[in-house]
């Protein structure tokens, strides 16, 4: 498996992804803006949606991919099917059981979530509506995700890294129907978050079908049950632990709820934005790296999973370095040219992009955590990540009581960030005294040069707000874009922070043949 071809992979899918997210997010701050409907169907969407990155993009696929692989490796392709089978049974009771005990319970829930919603209010009425709406979806996506794991432990990343777009598309469709017959938009779009959920489902589970894997139900017995317990002893604690961005959101919708009206749509807005470059780059290097590492430690290639690993930190701050720098420096024309229309007026760009620059600030470090995480999933622990995000919690919540004063919703931004540098921070000194992270000289040479680059780009981005076209427009702005683009990479040449020509290499390079069972399902499919 090449890890710079399945990132690349994955990355490209989550771009379409997000670019459809960006037509969404436009439509919708066009339609609802930042009022009572905008913040109660974002409360709805942000119950629905964080289990959705716990599950299919950190806890489940860490504690799934690591054991599926091992199962396929040493028993065999019906050992694999029938343990991903079982999982997949087992999963469907269990969230048949939370969906209809949350149904009954979404009043206190929402209250939870968003304790500054008078229930007297009609944000507060409309919120427990959308909701009920939305939360099915949490099975539908959680289901998909096991059978993306199946995916990805067979190296097959497409059609995992393509269901994130039928959500957008169905979204936008919804959009359109709201505004051709004058429909409630929060309500279709609650709907078409739950059709969208079944989609993705429907999508990965043809797949596996295509790929030999298809989940019929079974019910485990005898030696099936130990594995599953294992595999729950890893991922109801990696939930907690490889989601820290997700709940520190939680938390952010918590503080939100008790400012003025606006401020919760403020802070969806802006994490939108900067969920650009942390799904493409951090979530796609996570996903491509782990079924990689656990079968390079398993089989004792301990150089390779090292090299491996040290790639993709280079390649996570390559690209996360420049992107925050943008997104601090134009996060005003950034938010005006992408939003300001329709219900959403010049003061709700002013305070989105204030969120925007403080939510960047922390990017670097979004990113380095989904790989920094990796390599305790691809070793089975999924429990340091909890007491490291425990603390990360814990320092959130105290510099959002410092700030939130004030700064309003931008010192919840700022805390956020700060929080996911500690967490990068925790999780590279746990890594380094375990002897797990051995920075090699060229990581050390890179991580310098890149931070020089960076300077450099940052002085070229002042120059050309300064000097060139204002970025208040289409033009402007892509003028100033571009600009910054062509003049990183440019100094990233000079400084020697990246070498080209290895990127080219690693394109074109062959993947290496995969051992063990993995190997003869890859030969039986190509023959």
């Amino acid at each position: 498996m090449n890890l710079l071809r399945a990132a690349a992979t994955v990355g490209g899918f989550t771009l379409l992804s997000r670019v459809l997210g960006f037509v969404r997010d436009l439509a919708i701050a066009a339609v609802l803006g930042a009022g009572a409907a905008a913040d109660a169907f974002f409360v709805a969407f942000k119950l629905a949606n964080m289990l959705r990155r716990l599950f299919a993009e950190g806890a489940f696929n860490a504690g799934f991919v690591p054991l599926f692989a091992r199962t396929l490796e040493q028993e065999g392709e019906q050992a694999a099917r029938a343990f991903a089978a079982h999982a997949l049974s087992v999963m469907a009771l269990l969230l048949a059981g939370v969906v209809l005990i949350a149904e009954l319970a979404m009043p206190v829930l929402v209250r939870v979530i968003a304790t500054g919603f008078d229930p007297r209010d009609e944000r507060y009425r409309l919120a427990v509506e959308l909701s009920r709406l939305t939360f099915p979806y949490l099975a539908a996506i959680s289901l998909a995700a096991l059978v993306s794991g199946v995916l990805n432990g067979l190296g097959r990343f497409a059609a995992a890294a393509f269901a994130p777009v039928l959500l957008n598309l169905v979204l936008i469709a919804a959009l359109a129907l709201a505004v051709a017959t004058g429909a409630s938009a929060a309500h279709l779009l609650a709907a078409g978050v739950l059709a969208a959920g079944v989609a993705q489902f429907a999508l990965v589970f043809a797949a596996a079908a295509r790929a030999g894997f298809a989940l019929l139900p079974r019910w485990p017995r005898g030696p099936e049950r130990a594995r599953l317990r294992r595999l729950w002893h890893l991922v109801l604690p990696g939930a907690f632990g490889a989601g820290v961005y997700q709940l520190n959101l939680v938390v952010d919708t918590w503080f939100a709820s008790h400012l003025p009206t606006g401020a919760v749509s403020y802070l969806f807005y802006a994490d939108r934005l900067v969920q650009l470059p942390l799904g493409l780059v951090g979530v796609a290097l996570g996903t491509a790296l782990l079924p990689l590492l656990a079968r390079q430690l398993r089989a004792g290639r301990i150089d390779a999973a090292r090299h491996n690993f040290d790639r993709a930190l280079e390649l996570a701050l390559f690209a996360s370095l420049p992107a925050a720098l943008g997104l601090i420096l134009l996060a005003e024309p950034i938010v005006r040219v992408l939003f300001e229309r329709g219900a959403f007026d010049r003061a709700a760009t002013e305070a989105t992009a204030a969120a925007l620059a403080a939510f960047a600030c922390g990017l670097p470090a979004f990113v380095l955590v989904k790989v920094l995480a990796t390599a305790f999933f691809a070793r089975e622990d999924t429990r340091t990540p909890v007491f490291v995000a425990a603390l990360c919690l814990g320092a959130n919540v105290l510099v959002i009581l410092a700030t939130i004063g004030p700064f309003g919703h931008v010192g919840i931004a700022l805390a956020t960030a700060l929080s996911n540098w500690i967490n990068a921070g925790l999780l590279t000194l746990v890594l380094v005294r375990r002897g797990a992270f051995v920075p090699g000289a060229r990581l050390r040479s890179r991580v310098l040069r890149l931070l020089l680059a960076s300077g450099l780009l940052s002085l070229l981005l002042w120059a050309l707000r300064a000097f060139g076209p204002a970025p208040d427009s289409l033009g402007g702005l892509g003028f100033a874009l571009a600009g910054g683009a062509g003049g990183y990479l440019l100094f990233a040449r000079l400084t020697g922070a990246f070498a080209f020509s290895e990127l080219r290499a690693a394109l074109v390079r062959a993947p290496a043949e995969p051992a063990g069972a993995a190997a003869r399902l890859d030969r039986a499919k190509t023959a």
